[in-house]
């Protein structure tokens, strides 16, 4: 079995993770260091067109985006009432002990 292809947001995701853990690790190594200002202004820029990057994504595919945001709420609409069910059935169970 082979691992399926990355698709267009798992590849912006992780070039995004990868940047972050890049910031991460230089603001551990000093901030103050001039070295590391023109790193982090790069890293500004790529920021920026990531972020510009994900939301023409974003609206290139709001429908999808609207789906999956329907699909949240049912699903969470639906564990509430199965936890509603769930601990009012528990209280009542204990109610006739």
């Amino acid at each position: 079995m082979g691992r399926r292809p990355e698709g267009k947001a798992e590849h912006l995701f992780k070039n995004l993770g990868k940047k972050i853990d890049e910031l991460i690790s230089d603001v551990k190594k000093g901030t103050d260091d001039p070295r590391f200002k023109d790193r982090f202004e790069e890293l500004k820029r790529n920021g920026e067109k990531l972020k510009n990057e994900f939301k023409t994504f974003k609206d290139e595919h709001q429908d999808i985006f609207d789906d999956i945001d329907k699909s949240f709420e049912k699903a969470g609409e639906e564990i509430r009432k199965t936890f509603n069910e769930t601990f009012n059935r528990g209280s009542k169970s204990k109610k006739e002990a």
